[in-house]
């Protein structure tokens, strides 16, 4: 059976849970399979490479721990090579960390992760150490290579910029220019500075597609009023002749306020790349999107978002009773 038999099946898959529930009654497990190729610049590196993309699971109270199953099921029907799920692993609190542990495992595929600002706010220690127990490698701006099918492909991991925890200089330290690279970050926006640093293929989450994309209130959420440049789905270029990259901002699995989701490119998702694969070989999604303007974070905001951590941090070790802090590093 082809690959793209595989796909199919998922759909089917996918069609089969929401048969086998009633969709008035539980309409935010939804999910959408969604798919896309990967650079051109990876064709004459690579062949026949699928990476399953996943974000912001928020293993907690707020998702049900059905849906987060239902992911991993779609992401191992969809039958990747690899996994990568770009931050915020947890909700609000560590009291979840065994179920985090638990759909970790339940991947069939090796899975690379990076940090979001709720792991950091949660206590980034303890996040750390569920989703190594669970069988993920953590990349904390660092890198690392794997081979699938004899053909190696690097993967870079940036730590959460908007908790003030990424260097892209320690994850770019030892790159091998001749070597295919993915990246991974919690913000999108870190995309724009690794491209130049020939990162043509970057995957990211935190907005959650804004949670409600009808009358485009996510623009006006996520873009105007947050001052994001990236909301949801393929940003940039594919294209061997750009000078650039692309960016794929995923909708992701959970949510760490309300699960409400509105509108088709809300709903929670679970994304596959063909590397190796050129642009245009079969339908997508969408189009690759031009980023809307954006606005950077000032200092002072930075400054608070950091503060915001330490608080966090401190009230957990005073709840510990002896200063002991299981997220001491953030």
């Amino acid at each position: 059976m082809g690959r793209s038999a595989t796909i199919e099946g998922l759909r089917k898959f996918r069609q089969r849970l929401l048969r086998e529930r009633d969709p008035w009654h539980d309409a935010s497990r939804r999910f959408r399979v969604r798919r896309f190729a990967g650079p051109e610049c990876f064709i004459e590196h690579l062949e026949g490479v699928r990476v399953a993309h996943l974000t912001d699971l928020h293993v907690g109270r707020v998702t049900p721990m059905a849906v987060q199953y239902d992911a991993v099921s779609m992401t191992n029907a969809g039958n990747p090579d690899i996994i990568v799920i770009s931050g915020d692993f947890v909700c609000h609190s560590q009291v979840y960390l065994d179920d985090l542990t638990d759909v970790i495992d339940k991947f069939d595929a090796p899975v690379f992760a990076v940090l979001g600002n709720h792991d950091h706010w949660a206590g980034a220690d303890a996040v750390r150490k569920a989703l190594q127990k669970g069988g993920a490698e953590v990349l904390d701006n660092a890198h690392t290579t794997i081979t699938i099918g004899h053909q190696p492909l690097q993967v870079l991991g940036l730590d959460d910029a908007y908790t003030g925890h990424a260097s892209q200089r320690d994850a770019l330290k030892g790159l091998k220019s001749n070597l295919p690279v993915i990246g991974l970050s919690h913000i999108a926006e870190e995309a724009d500075a690794l491209w130049e640093r020939g990162v043509p293929l970057v995957f990211s989450g935190h907005t959650h597609a804004g949670q409600i994309t009808v009358a485009r209130l996510h623009e006006l959420s996520v873009g105007k009023l947050a001052g994001h440049k990236y909301i949801h789905g393929l940003y940039g270029s594919r294209a061997a002749d750009e000078p650039k990259g692309a960016v794929y901002v995923g909708a992701g699995v959970g949510a760490a306020v309300v699960p409400l989701r509105l509108g088709e490119r809300a709903q929670r998702e679970v994304a596959f790349f063909e590397l190796g694969v050129q642009p245009g070989a079969f339908d997508e999604h969408h189009e690759e999107q031009a980023g809307y303007r954006g606005r950077k974070p000032s200092r002072k905001k930075k400054e608070r978002r950091a503060q915001a951590v330490l608080r966090k941090r401190e009230r957990r070790a005073r709840r510990n009773g002896n200063g002991a802090d299981l997220g001491s590093s953030g």
